[in-house]
């Protein structure tokens, strides 16, 4: 399944709301004789989101009484004609609560995906940043594709209701067509919804934005925070323009090395140190684990729950089932924050029990499902943007060679991740490379952060990234920790090193280490 790929930090926001509750276009403008650099921006308060950036609730004023404004900004459908057509993409804002003489500029954020709506997920995370803010103007965005801004569409609420419950690890024949034939369907829905936006959503598409969005906001360089897949678009743009970066900071780092076969491979690892970690840290704690009394038995436990559950779904959020797929995607979910180890113990505690409803909540947060039942658009953004990035297609008979590899690399998560790189199979627009290009000589130093317990962006991503980055352009950083990310985990060494270098420029010691 795809969405079992997605590399989102902001998913965790909504996972909190959902479970606290629980258990508690294109457009047509003509841009010809126009120059998109100077125009300027409508900024207005904010609407309630759309159900592609997830719907919901306005954001709440800041803390401090500070309003989220949000604004629309042109952009060229396509940058190799830039005279043509535009779209919109919509951008949000908190300006800075400091001292104007202090201002920096705009901090701009990328949260991740590729798919996740800026937009809906920085106001979710507007507290962690409040030093941040101190000197700069927060800023995030809808990418091209993404929420408000010329969404990809592919296929509706029921239809992904289905999409999500397939089993996505096949056993036989039957189930491989099965799941073929439903990508197929899938992907053809994204192609007669979305043909105009398909070829135009590529990672250089969006820093090519990220430029246009610098200069109508009114600054020399750019300053930019970037969380997993944003470390790739935050690459990508040093690589196009490294004469104009400002002070960056990438926080979760893909490998911008490996090929989408290399990432999954490296997924299915980190997410199986995720489970050992998880194992471990349940069985240690002073009171009995109430899902197992040594980590392999609670791993045991797990599988055995899976198994039984791709013969026979239990009852989930009424009136869906939790299948084995919809299982093993809120097991993910619940592995991308320590956070969130206590709600993978209760979920797995109802399920042994013949309850699938935390569980289910847990993988509706991780494909964009809200608790009316309907989706955001980050899945249909994040096969549009990955299958345009990624040169590799792969069959049924390609991936069966495969599975041994990633099942040694986990038994639980191999097959899953393995037959999700069906994903792009058939789609309708080519890729670009193999893996992106980042490597820019003479950027300014750009802050990498690595997280050893990281499981969707595996540590050593960090170095790859430091290495492509080039020589005195990447700065590493490593926390010594868990989850999905490091600054958002609150750690004092990591939150100082960062804010030391976005607030006063001081770049840390390459090779710091923080626990």
């Amino acid at each position: 399944m795809p969405a079992l790929l997605r590399l989102r930090a902001a998913a965790l926001t909504a996972t909190a709301v959902l479970l606290s509750a629980v258990l508690a276009g294109c457009g047509d403008d003509d841009a010809k004789d126009e120059d998109l650099t100077k125009q300027e921006l409508s900024w207005k308060d904010c609407p309630t989101p759309s159900d592609a950036q997830g719907g919901g609730a306005a954001p709440s004023p800041l803390p401090d009484g500070g309003e989220w404004q949000c604004a629309t900004m042109k952009a060229p459908l396509d940058w190799d004609d830039t005279e043509g057509d535009t779209i919109g993409l919509e951008l949000i804002r908190a300006r800075s609560s400091g001292n104007n003489r202090e201002r920096i500029g705009s901090l701009i954020f990328n949260f991740g995906g590729p798919g996740d709506s800026g937009v809906h997920s920085l106001p979710g995370f507007a507290e962690d940043y409040a030093t941040l803010r101190t000197r700069y103007d927060l800023v995030s965005f809808d990418p091209r594709g993404v929420g408000r801004s010329a969404p990809v569409i592919c296929e509706n609420d029921q239809q992904l209701d289905a999409y999500f419950q397939q089993d996505g690890t096949p056993d036989d024949a039957a189930e491989r067509t099965q799941l073929v034939d439903s990508t197929k369907e899938f992907n053809d829905a994204c192609e007669q919804n979305s043909e105009k936006m398909l070829p135009h959503v590529r990672t250089t598409d969006a820093a090519r934005d990220l430029d246009l969005m610098r200069q109508v906001l009114g600054d020399a360089k750019l300053h930019y925070f970037g969380i997993s897949y944003g470390t790739e678009l935050g690459g990508v743009y040093a690589h196009l323009f490294p004469k104009r970066v400002g002070r960056a900071v990438f926080d979760a780092v893909v490998d911008p090395t490996k090929t989408s076969e290399q990432g999954s491979l490296g997924q299915a690892k980190g997410f199986q140190l995720a489970l050992d970690n998880y194992a471990e840290d349940c069985v240690s704690k002073a009171e009995e684990c109430p899902i197992g009394d040594t980590a392999q038995e609670v791993k045991n436990r797990i599988a055995t729950l899976l198994e039984g559950l791709d013969r026979r779904p239990i009852p989930g959020v009424f009136p869906r089932e939790l299948t084995q797929s919809a299982a093993l995607n809120g097991i993910l979910q619940s592995l991308y924050s320590k956070d969130f180890w206590e709600y993978l113990t209760q979920g797995l505690q109802q399920a042994f029990d013949g309850d699938g409803s935390i569980l289910m909540l847990l993988s509706d947060s991780s494909t964009g499902r809200s608790e009316n039942g309907e989706y955001d658009n980050s899945t249909a953004a994040y096969t549009a943007i990955s299958c345009a990035d990624t040169k590799a297609r792969y069959d049924t008979a390609y991936v069966e060679r495969k599975l041994p590899q990633f099942r040694a690399a986990s038994a639980l998560f191999g097959d899953a991740l393995a037959w999700g790189m069906l994903g792009c199979t058939d789609w309708a627009v080519p890729g670009a490379a193999d893996h992106p290009d980042v490597s820019a000589p003479g950027a300014a130093p750009i802050l990498v952060v690595g997280n050893t317990g990281d499981p969707a962006t595996p540590y050593e991503g960090a170095r790859k990234m430091v290495d492509a980055l080039g020589k005195g352009v990447g700065v590493e950083l490593t926390y010594r920790g868990q989850g999905h990310g490091a600054y958002n985990s609150k750690n004092k060494c990591v939150q100082d090193a960062v804010n030391g270098y976005l607030l006063d420029g001081k770049v840390p010691r390459n090779g710091t280490v923080c626990a």
